[in-house]
């Protein structure tokens, strides 16, 4: 029985084939990628964390009492399905960045509600140590976000509430625990005006108010279709290892 094939013959095959290895043909002339727009889930992770934000800020400045804090547990407890929605619907639209973040923010709200709810003990001093954790994750992030300057004004803002509620939880401060809380107005005030930017500009098809997009995130927003295809065969899904 002759060991050569017909694809062989036709020139595609090295002639020194090795026994028994079989070479596949080229797909790339038969392969599609849809693609399948879908609504920015931005404005919903930000107008989440301002109302977060601004639950915890108000029992950290005394605003609302002890007794409180598991209404406030119950409250903040939504974050969490709602920014774990923004980040899976983020992840399907090819954006990693904002998809990490969003999911850590879930993570962060779940932890927060179920210590607050539960009265775990020393609950306080692990959700510092978790804040001082975050605080490390944000900084890393500012790195890779100045481009997006909607997350990196966010990420900016959080990181000194980061710090003075992780601090406060370890040393029982009270003056820290009232900067904590001031902060966490500071970090949804921004929160809020840039999901309201991020909405207006999403209806109205064009930037209304600044949002600071700079190098590769403006030029995906304001670039033509062939800047959104670039190196789309090398991305996470279509290549095949992660």
């Amino acid at each position: 029985m002759s060991a050569a094939s017909p694809a062989a013959d036709d020139g595609d095959t090295p002639a020194a084939m090795p026994p028994g290895r079989r070479f596949e043909p080229d797909l790339r002339s038969m392969t599609r990628i849809n693609l399948r727009p879908i609504a920015s889930p931005m404005p919903l992770g930000f107008f989440t964390i301002a109302i977060a934000s601004v639950m915890t800020g108000c029992l950290q400045l005394g605003l609302l009492g002890e007794a409180a804090r598991p209404a406030v547990a119950f409250t903040v407890l939504p974050a969490f399905a709602l920014q774990l929605l923004v980040s899976i619907l983020a992840f399907g639209a090819r954006d990693v960045i904002a998809a990490t973040l969003m999911a850590v923010f879930a993570g962060s709200w779940l932890a927060y509600a179920l210590i607050m709810f539960s009265g775990a003990a020393d609950g306080l001093q692990v959700l510092g140590v978790f804040n001082l954790a975050l605080l490390a994750f944000g900084a890393l992030m500012t790195a890779v976000t100045r481009p997006k300057r909607a997350l990196w004004f966010v990420i900016v803002a959080s990181l000194p509430r980061w710090a003075a509620t992780g601090l406060a939880g370890i040393t029982g401060a009270e003056w820290l625990t009232l900067t904590a809380g001031a902060l966490g107005f500071v970090v949804a005030l921004v929160a809020m005006y840039t999901a309201f930017a991020l909405m207006l500009e999403d209806m109205r098809s064009e930037q209304v108010l600044p949002i600071g997009r700079s190098g590769p995130a403006h030029f995906a927003v304001e670039g033509d279709l062939a800047v959104q295809l670039r190196n789309l065969e090398r991305q996470a899904g279509v290549r095949r290892t992660l």
